[in-house]
C-alpha cells in the first residue's frame, strides 16, 4: 500500500509536479511519464496499473485482470488477482486502501463526500466478504485528505451526511459546520467490524506537499495504490 504525494514528477503547473490523472487537462505525454514512474518505483508492470473513471458514485467493480482503459463509472475497485495494483486518485477526497492478505483479497476505494454517503466504503466491504475475506482480519489504509478544519460546508448538507456517515459533522474554527470524512469513515469501519485501522491525519487542503481541488481548483491528482504479492507481478 503506498499513497503518492505531488513531489517527483514530469507535470508543469498547475499540475506540478506528480500528477497522474488524465481527466484534469494536464498534457497526456507528462501523465505517462508519471505512470511509468510510479510503476518503476514500486516494481510494478504499467499494464498491471487498474485506474477508475471515478464519478462519485457507490458502484463497486471487482477486476480479475489488466485494463486497457480505466474502469467505467466506478468508485472502487476489488481483486483476488496477484500483481494486479488497484489505483485511486485523489485531491481532497479519502483515498481508501483495504487488505485481508489471509484471504487474498484487496480493495481500493474513492470516498469523497457523495460516496461516502451513500455506502461506497460499506459496499466494498461487503464485496470483499464476498470472496471471502473477514471484517477482523481486513487492514484499512485512509490516506491524505481534506481534514475537517478545512472542510466547511453548508448546515444542512453536513446533517444530511452526518446522518448517513455518523461521526463526520465537525464545527470548524470559524464556528461554521463542516465535514471530516475521515473520521465518520472509521466509526463506519469499525462498525463492520474492521478494527485494523490506520488514518493519515494530514490535511490535503493546508498541506501543500499535496494536491487540493479545494485550494487550487484547477490541479493534479495523487494516488493511492495496493497489490497483491504474487507470481504475477511485473
Amino acid at each position: 500500500m503506498v499513497f503518492t504525494s505531488r513531489a517527483g514528477g514530469a507535470s508543469a503547473p498547475p499540475y506540478a509536479s506528480f500528477n497522474l490523472a488524465e481527466h484534469v487537462g494536464d498534457a497526456p505525454d507528462a501523465v505517462a511519464d508519471n505512470r511509468a514512474r510510479l510503476a518503476r518505483v514500486l516494481g510494478l508492470d504499467l499494464q498491471r496499473l487498474v485506474w477508475m473513471e471515478q464519478l462519485h458514485t457507490n458502484t463497486v467493480t471487482v477486476v480479475d485482470g489488466p485494463q486497457s482503459q480505466p474502469v467505467e463509472a466506478t468508485d472502487a475497485l476489488v481483486t483476488i488477482t496477484p500483481g494486479l495494483a488497484l489505483c485511486v486518485l485523489v485531491a481532497d477526497c479519502v483515498p481508501v486502501l483495504l487488505s485481508d492478505h489471509a484471504a487474498g483479497v484487496i480493495a481500493a476505494v474513492h470516498a469523497g463526500r457523495v460516496g461516502a454517503r451513500n455506502g461506497i466504503v460499506r459496499k466494498a466491504i461487503d464485496a470483499m466478504v464476498g470472496l471471502g475475506a473477514s471484517p477482523g482480519n481486513i487492514q484499512a489504509l485512509l490516506g491524505p485528505a481534506a481534514a475537517g478544519e478545512s472542510y466547511e460546508v453548508p448546515g444542512d448538507m453536513a446533517a444530511d451526511v452526518e446522518k448517513q456517515l455518523p461521526g463526520s459533522r465537525v464545527t470548524t474554527p470559524q464556528g461554521t459546520s463542516g465535514l471530516d470524512i475521515r473520521a465518520g469513515l472509521v466509526r463506519q469501519l469499525m462498525s463492520m467490524g474492521v478494527t485494523h485501522i490506520d488514518a493519515d491525519p494530514r490535511d490535503t487542503v493546508a498541506d501543500e506537499d499535496f494536491f487540493s481541488y479545494r485550494r487550487e481548483g484547477t490541479t493534479g491528482r495523487q494516488a493511492g495504490v495496493i497489490w497483491l504479492t504474487g507470481e504475477s507481478d511485473g
